[in-house]
């Protein structure tokens, strides 16, 4: 990647604070390592017997072995494929086969993760300060009335930035996703969480269906949509850098049939509707520049109280 290409477009670290998302749960099993390039480095992911993830750094503290070329998790410690020290999902060394007394200082750095939502998240802070707010359990996700997601992945030449703050970019939704009209957008700030909420009208068989569309922001990582009117839908989009050019975005959708199989048509089309929609901004992500003091009209929406939201974790 080119330096001058982030210093023409961003004028901010491309690894903001906050939870993002490593991967989803079910793409680590138990007694499964795997290799991860995300928020500019590469960590490694285990998961033990009994099922804990843990992320770490990637090499053994003893003579650098790369654990996720060879490691194996044996029990609930993950090996070393060099002289087979184990550690613990606390980092901490508690075997080594060969060893009378284990070095005090022999543990692996590991990152704070959680899990939750079907995902695994990790916890990134420049200065190595601890997680200070926690990820939201969303109750959809476990309720037999909301569809299995369906996950999208998009690979984005882009920050987290300009994807995020569409949410309060009222006037794009008419000329980029051909709406009749630009949405009334109101948006509030309760501490590491950001509320955008647009009153808009849905297009329907039956005529025009008044709709709320309701954006969280929790951090920079992680975003739910919560979408009513025609039928309850929810967009569950974590945004996680890989680099300084490139963000892995996933956009997890489901809406609520409550075991209706006649309500699987429509959402099964609103679902390709909101993922086509996505594609509509993508070139323009790809390409735009963020300037710090852009110039707005009165209809541009509360671009700023987003902005003055998001520079706590920048």
């Amino acid at each position: 990647m080119s330096e001058n290409w982030r210093d023409q477009r961003y004028s901010f670290t491309p690894y903001p604070r906050g939870w993002f998302r490593a991967f989803f749960s079910s793409e680590l099993d138990p007694g499964e390592v795997r290799l991860l390039n995300i928020l500019g480095r590469e960590l490694v992911a285990f998961r033990t017997e009994s099922g804990e993830a843990a992320i770490t750094d990637p090499h053994c503290p003893h003579l650098g072995a790369h654990l996720g070329h060879g490691g194996r998790v044996v029990g609930e410690s993950l090996r070393c494929p060099f002289h087979h020290w184990e550690y613990g999902t606390d980092g901490v060394c508690n075997a080594i086969p060969y060893a009378k007394r284990i070095p005090p200082a022999a543990r692996l750095h590991v990152w704070p993760v959680t899990e939750r939502n079907g995902m695994v998240m990790v916890w990134h802070d420049s200065e190595g300060a601890a997680p200070d707010f926690e990820v939201p359990t969303l109750p959809e996700l476990a309720d037999a009335n909301w569809l299995p997601v369906d996950v999208k992945q998009w690979t984005v030449r882009g920050s987290w930035l300009d994807m995020n703050e569409n949410c309060v970019d009222g006037a794009h939704f008419v000329y980029v996703h051909g709406t009749d009209a630009i949405p009334h957008t109101t948006a509030e700030i309760d501490g590491h969480v950001h509320i955008a909420t647009s009153a808009f009208e849905m297009e329907a068989p039956g005529g025009p269906v008044d709709s709320t569309l309701v954006t969280r922001d929790y951090g920079p990582g992680l975003q739910t949509v919560h979408i009513d009117g025609l039928i309850p839908t929810l967009m569950v989009n974590t945004a996680t850098p890989i680099d300084d050019e490139y963000t892995d975005v996933r956009f997890a959708y489901t809406v609520k049939t409550d075991q209706d199989p006649g309500k699987a048509n429509l959402a099964a089309a609103i679902i390709k509707d909101l993922k086509q929609q996505f594609e509509n901004d993508l070139p323009i992500w790809e390409n735009k520049r963020r300037w710090d003091r852009p110039v707005l009209c009165d209809g541009d929406g509360p671009v700023s109280t987003y902005r003055r939201w998001y520079a706590q974790f920048i």
